[in-house]
């Protein structure tokens, strides 16, 4: 303004100066800045530089790590890592020795967890050490271990860690398990906790009627193919004393996806499992998959949720978030991760001997059939319908009747220590 107006400047500053009002430099400085802090905060690692004036902030105070807790089944370990609230973490592979950290950013082992440590509750195949003051690091053994999974999980805040042991090592064997001076083995210390009584289970069979689902060269359907593995399924589990056993479909009709899981929630399911076959443009990929409900982690997960929704590609994944958050508690979200890696792991144990077997894993995808669903839900892809060897496979009937046996195994040992038998 005083390169263009001088005179009209000096005039207005002589005014001021009239008036008595104190003239300083920082009188024409620009007014600072409002800082407005993200809405999540409080729980963000971020440091932000209004954060460093705030010396009792909890993004500066370590998470506390309050409990540790670890359920031993026959394939496979989960550990949980209560916390106290929400904690940031990164995963990585490092050489000599060759394993997975999974490393807790700002994070305090808790007096319990460390007394846990001491006494040999862990794995062998886990160790879990403050590796500085403010991280915590899950050290998995790369050696020890086919597969994990990690889930972080809200109300309460904690950290599941499902872990796959390779074939040949001892998932159950904790560090400082001995045998006792009398010859017994010793007992697990940590034991799975016994879920309520399972009565009613609910096996969906994928399309029907109007909707074949996918199509084989050789003029497959999936709609054929998921009827008869789930009338093998529902067999099955009536074997089973007081279990009622119910279908959304037991012959060829068209249900809508909604009206499907209106049914598990109107009878009032412990469990839902939905049979669907896989389809892939290339020919070659073959295998098993299954789906609990949730993000799809990648592109094929949502085009596999697109084509079994009967939705485009681009409105697949649209609001998952906000169903997480409206209609599935923590509860059924950690039953259904359980309930999906119990049943590909039997699906893999009844089929690799007899078939090469190729596992995809576990996954999550915005499926319509299970977002509305109250109880612990998966999506079971049991083959590739588009791959002509599997087609083949899938018009078997041994391999449909294998297929049903390794679904009433993963439902059992999810079940376990329940009232399903073993038999």
């Amino acid at each position: 303004m005083t390169k263009r107006y001088p005179a009209v400047a000096c005039a207005f500053l002589a005014l001021l100066f009239a008036a008595g009002v104190p003239l300083s430099p920082s009188s024409f400085a620009a007014p600072p800045r409002a800082t407005t802090l993200p809405p999540h905060y409080t729980d963000s690692l971020i440091a932000y530089p209004v954060a460093k004036s705030r010396k009792n902030s909890s993004a500066l105070t370590p998470v506390m790590i309050r409990d540790l807790r670890v359920a031993t089944y026959p394939d496979w370990t989960r550990l949980v890592l209560d916390l106290e609230r929400r904690v940031q973490f990164t995963e990585n592979r490092q050489n000599n020795p060759d394993r997975v950290i999974i490393e807790l950013k700002n994070a305090k082992l808790g007096t319990a967890v460390k007394g846990k440590l001491s006494g040999g509750t862990l794995p062998e195949a886990v160790t879990i050490t403050q590796r500085t003051p403010r991280s915590v690091a899950v050290s998995l053994k790369a050696k020890r271990i086919s597969d994990y999974k990690i889930l972080p999980l809200s109300n309460p805040d904690r950290l599941v860690v499902d872990i796959m042991p390779r074939s040949g090592s001892e998932n159950i064997k904790k560090t400082g398990d001995q045998p006792s001076p009398n010859g017994h083995e010793p007992q697990p210390r940590v034991q799975p906790v016994p879920r309520q009584t399972l009565k009613t289970i609910v096996i969906d069979p994928g399309h029907g009627g109007k909707d074949p689902g996918a199509r084989g060269a050789h003029g497959t359907e999936e709609k054929d193919i998921t009827l008869k593995v789930a009338l093998l399924l529902r067999d099955l589990l009536r074997k089973e004393p007081d279990t009622r056993v119910l279908m959304t479909r037991d012959r060829d009709v068209f249900i809508e996806l909604e009206d499907r899981a209106k049914f598990a929630n109107h009878n009032n399911a412990d469990l839902f499992v939905s049979i669907h076959v896989n389809s892939h443009p290339q020919k070659g990929i073959k295998g098993i998959e299954i789906y609990h409900f949730g993000e799809a982690k990648d592109q094929r997960a949502l085009e596999v949720a697109a084509r079994e929704n009967g939705t485009p590609l681009s409105s697949a994944g649209v609001g998952w978030e906000y169903l997480v958050a409206d209609l599935l508690t923590t509860k059924k979200i950690e039953d259904s991760l359980e309930l999906a890696w119990t049943t590909k792991q039997a699906m893999v144990t009844r089929l690799n001997g007899h078939y090469n077997t190729v596992d995809h894993g576990v996954k999550t995808a915005p499926f319509y059939v299970l977002r509305f669903t109250t109880m612990p839900s998966i999506l079971a892809e049991i083959a590739y319908i588009s791959n002509p060897a599997e087609e083949q496979l899938l018009k078997s009937a041994s391999f449909l009747a294998r297929v049903a046996e390794a679904l009433f195994d993963g439902v059992k040992t999810f079940v376990s220590p329940n009232r399903l038998s073993s038999k």
